[in-house]
């Protein structure tokens, strides 16, 4: 199947928008959890943010209002949330799926790091296993 090769857009991330929702018949300024405020600022200070387009954004508005329903003690929101920010990278394990790397952190693991400290294969290079560690068998082979 051919590959669709889309226009780069750069979008901005937006806030967190005021709204009013409907509670006990009458309507109410929906208040965000502080928690969800500090996990939009995470998205927003991420270096993934910098790759998200206005599509991603509006995705990603749409997951805060599960993770303020999970903060509000919603556990059934739980699931989807986890859905939603695998696709955006969220853990180790959702970076290496989608094959994101740190690009410091790479080139850091291969002596090239601003850091200019040797790289690990340089410090610990010449470990070797001693005699009985684990990985050998009880013979000693």
């Amino acid at each position: 199947m051919p590959q669709t090769v889309l226009r780069w857009e750069h979008a901005e991330p937006p806030e967190l928008p005021d709204f009013r929702v409907e509670r006990d018949g009458e309507l109410v300024d929906f208040v965000w959890p502080e928690r969800t405020r500090e996990w939009w600022r995470m998205w927003k200070e991420s270096p993934q943010a910098e790759h998200f387009g206005s599509s991603d954004w509006e995705f990603l508005l749409d997951t805060a209002l599960i993770h303020a329903r999970l903060w509000k003690g919603e556990m059934s929101a739980a699931p989807e949330l986890r859905l939603r920010v695998a696709a955006f990278g969220a853990t180790p394990a959702d970076r290496a799926r989608l094959r994101m790397v740190f690009a410091e952190a790479d080139g850091a693991d291969q002596g090239r790091g601003s850091s200019g400290g040797p790289s690990a294969k340089e410090r610990y290079g010449q470990l070797r296993m001693m005699p009985g560690g684990k990985g050998q068998s009880a013979a000693g082979e």
